[in-house]
């Protein structure tokens, strides 16, 4: 009997972290869609920050988990880490306003 209560224990486990997983790349209702005008370069403040806002919490942000080794309120954080940070963001207009960020960060640091 004890055997099945921590079988079951462990199952709820490992389908909690799939549905968190999958919770990471759902729309957030509460942040609006980063729109980025096609002649403007985008801002870390205004248009890269909140796409980690909505994506990356609790984890990334101020006493999350993580947010010790890859604080994801900081430029500098996003700009090292670089298109590694696709694995968590899938929507194609909010990677293609980070893709902008990295491709200016790295023409300022030359």
């Amino acid at each position: 009997m004890r055997g099945t209560a921590a079988l079951f224990t462990v199952a709820v486990m490992l389908g909690g972290g799939a549905l968190l997983r999958l919770k990471h790349n759902a729309p957030n209702p509460n942040v609006a869609p980063v729109t980025l005008a096609s002649s403007s370069k985008p801002y870390f403040e205004t248009h890269v920050k909140p796409i980690f806002q909505a994506r990356c919490q609790p984890c990334h942000v101020q006493s999350g988990q993580v947010y010790n080794k890859m604080p994801f309120d900081k430029a500098e954080t996003i700009a090292r880490l670089g298109t590694k940070l696709f694995t968590r963001i899938k929507d194609e207009k909010e990677r293609r306003v980070i893709e902008e960020f990295l491709d200016t960060s790295k023409k300022q640091s030359k």
